[in-house]
């Protein structure tokens, strides 16, 4: 069995959905469940003996020794983690605890219970853990993109905590030879992405026929990469990376932020072709230390590991749309007062 920390929410989910899709390897499922974890992304699993969900924080030693004891798994793959950006602005101390202590006491745990498999289990055991390509900082509009040797130069709390957890996995493989595996992921989208994040944000507010706020001059430049494209990278790196080993996972799809905006309002009015998506677009004020462009090199993945994306963003997209535009429940179930009050505060009092 392999063990998935954060598997319920956003990439978590997709990645769980993905791999019983291709595997018949069962998954321990650990996440806490805050906001953004979601039991109903797994509905599909109910019943499903390779999925055993367990409710649960990556720093509670005691719970994730027992899981480790108890399921004996092969592999684990950190995806638990607070990832918002404008989260870590106005509140960063969850993502001290989640994202560096939190870490920190998922990796004592399984150091302990790695040092006492027998050899052979000991040589093949995998720590993968997934970050960001926000611990790389901002680059300038014609500097190359972010390659696993760029020096770190984290710009927000979000990203500063991201940036202490890579440090830490670093660290136990150079001190302790515990074999990591660390990836630094572009922007994702796709389906199940709670609707703070841009992209979903755009399409759930257009449908309601609410403002789609942009920061600044909308022209801050992100590399997006599709979900399951992200997810194929993670069980390509889990199979074949080298441990030690750091690994960039991009789309090749650098786009500004006003453009994915647009993109998102066209191809809204295909399917609404009486409603103006376009006149929703409202500019408010940029948020703190906003970084103005991120890009992702994935040469090393690519001749590493033989591995792509399948996906561009055209068709990404177009996809990911289409999810939400069938899934109209999920939106509406996601969507709490507190949720609500949180974008209130976040956006609508920014307005210029």
């Amino acid at each position: 069995m392999i063990l998935v920390t954060g598997g319920a929410g956003f990439i978590g989910s997709n990645f769980v959905l993905d791999w019983l899709a291709q595997s018949n390897e069962g998954i321990i499922n650990l996440d806490k469940l805050t906001y953004a974890g979601n039991l109903q992304n797994l509905s599909s699993l109910t019943g499903d003996p390779r999925h055993i969900f367990v409710q649960g924080d990556i720093g509670d030693t005691q719970l994730v020794s027992q899981l480790l004891e108890q399921y004996q798994p092969r592999a684990i793959i950190n995806l638990a983690a607070e990832s918002h950006v404008d989260r870590s602005i106005l509140g960063p101390e969850d993502f001290i605890q989640t994202n560096i202590l939190g870490t920190f006491r998922l990796l004592e745990a399984v150091r302990a219970y790695w040092v006492e498999l027998e050899s052979d289990t000991k040589q093949d055991f995998r720590f993968l853990h997934v970050s960001t390509d926000e611990v790389y900082g901002s680059l300038t509009l014609n500097e190359p993109a972010f390659t696993e040797e760029h020096r770190y130069q984290p710009n927000s709390p979000y990203s500063a905590s991201k940036a202490s957890s890579d440090h830490l996995v670093r660290a136990y493989h150079h001190t302790y030879d515990l074999p990591v595996l660390t990836t630094n992921c572009s922007n994702n989208y796709g389906p199940f992405q709670f609707p703070e994040k841009l992209i979903p944000l755009m399409i759930v507010n257009a449908l309601a026929d609410k403002a789609l706020p942009i920061y600044g001059d909308g022209q801050q430049i992100r590399d997006w990469l599709y979900v399951t494209d992200h997810c194929s990278a993670i069980r390509r790196t889990l199979e074949a990376g080298i441990p030690g080993e750091t690994y960039n996972i991009g789309g090749w799809n650098e786009k500004p932020n006003i453009e994915i905006v647009q993109t998102i309002c066209t191809l809204l009015e295909e399917f609404y072709p009486d409603r103006a998506f376009h006149n929703l677009v409202t500019y408010v004020k940029d948020r703190p230390g906003h970084d103005r462009r991120y890009a992702i090199n994935a040469l090393r993945i690519e001749r590493d590991l033989n591995w792509k994306p399948t996906e561009t963003f055209a068709t990404g997209i177009r996809k990911t749309i289409q999810w939400y535009l069938d899934n109209q429940q999920w939106i509406n179930d996601v969507q709490t007062g507190a949720y609500r009050e949180w974008i209130e505060k976040n956006y609508t009092e920014l307005e210029q």
